[in-house]
């Protein structure tokens, strides 16, 4: 093994979605684990720019024009919702904030990990899409590895400009080890590049990794049986959790607060904390969800669960993860009239063994990506 290594994780921008701040948190630890000195690197906020203008630009006509309750400092706003789990962001995670990555300097880091999360999908990141590529250290001898990327669709959005400069770049990766396998299939199409296809970040840590984490917190338990984490609520979705719950006798309860929903008091929308989130999954007896990140921890912690699809955010990455684990079965649409007799109880003994070998080969890669 190579001696310990200061390595710089590019993600996307910091922010308290649970899923995000898990699969941060995940790959920062697993790192650490390894013997090296890890940071998250992120970008100061800009103070100007067009993407800000126009989001409060639209959000003044819909206040005005449309009669929505909505703040106009929207950001602001998030942030008193978002105190708890802030602070497991700020307890957790070692951010490094930089004003630009082109303010980084070759002795700076040995090694760049990029990943997890929708980093590569253009519309997602914040920055030139060229970052995230690391088009800032092209003359550099680093070592370059994509750890868990996700281009989020399995459709094409870069532009063909942006298609050059990342087919450039990426093939000074040393490592491309991508979260769907449909992104396997854009590296070898776009890019001409092989990729292999690894477990998302949180599923390189055990369930007894995450255990820790609520225990420690002395998280109370779970108000109900039926976890809910529903990220794009409609009433179809909520008649299904309706359904599974009156089939199976079960309590729903939710994992995640009304946040955006400005009809409600301040207090009523603060985001539970991380640790909350997480002995939810581990106090239920099912999940139903609409979450990329909600499918793996109901993996983790052995839970019948259902995901319904959410076009919008992208189905591919639940798709792909469903169809490694042999659980197809488990995605439904959001028109799904059925029973819950129509499910096939997981055999969870089957999938944590297609898990531990996917997760094996998985950390064999990125160990000799690393140690190379």
């Amino acid at each position: 093994m190579r001696n310990a290594m200061k390595i710089g994780i590019i993600t996307l921008k910091s922010h308290t979605n649970y899923g995000w701040i898990l699969q941060a948190y995940a790959l920062q630890m697993f790192l650490t684990r390894m013997g090296h000195n890890v940071n998250i690197i992120e970008e100061y906020p800009r103070l100007f720019s067009y993407r800000y203008v126009y989001w409060f630009v639209k959000r003044i006509v819909l206040k005005i024009w449309k009669n929505r309750q909505l703040p106009l400092f929207l950001e602001e706003d998030l942030k008193k919702c978002s105190i708890k789990p802030q602070q497991f962001i700020d307890e957790n995670l070692a951010i490094c904030k930089i004003k630009s990555f082109s303010t980084l300097k070759e002795n700076d880091y040995d090694a760049f990990v990029v990943g997890s999360d929708q980093i590569w999908r253009p519309r997602y990141f914040s920055g030139n899409i060229s970052d995230a590529f690391l088009g800032f250290s092209k003359s550099w001898n680093v070592k370059r590895i994509a750890y868990a990327p996700s281009f989020g669709t399995s459709d094409w959005e870069y532009s063909e400009k942006q298609e050059a400069t990342c087919r450039e770049l990426i093939r000074q990766f040393d490592a491309v080890l991508v979260r769907e396998i449909s992104g396997v299939d854009l590296c070898r199409k776009y890019f001409g590049v092989q990729a292999c296809h690894v477990v998302d970040p949180t599923l390189l840590l055990m369930q007894e990794d995450y255990t820790a984490l609520y225990k420690k917190a002395n998280t109370i338990k779970s108000a109900g049986t039926l976890l809910t984490y529903i990220l794009d609520e409609t009433p179809q979705k909520y008649a299904i959790v309706k359904t599974l719950a009156t089939e199976m006798s079960l309590v729903p309860f939710r994992v995640n607060s009304a946040i955006f929903d400005y009809s409600k008091s301040l207090d009523e929308r603060r985001q539970p904390s991380l640790e909350t989130w997480l002995r939810g999954f581990a106090d239920s007896e099912f999940v139903v969800t609409d979450s990329f990140h909600a499918c793996v921890f109901s993996i983790i912690f052995h839970k019948q669960f259902v995901v319904i699809g959410n076009k919008a955010r992208g189905l591919s990455r639940i798709q792909s993860l469903l169809k490694k684990m042999g659980l197809e079965d488990r995605l439904l649409s959001s028109a799904w009239k059925g029973c819950i007799a129509e499910l096939v109880e997981i055999d969870y003994k089957q999938v944590d063994d297609i898990l531990d070998k996917w997760r094996n080969e998985s950390i064999d890669l990125l160990q000799h990506a690393l140690n190379d």
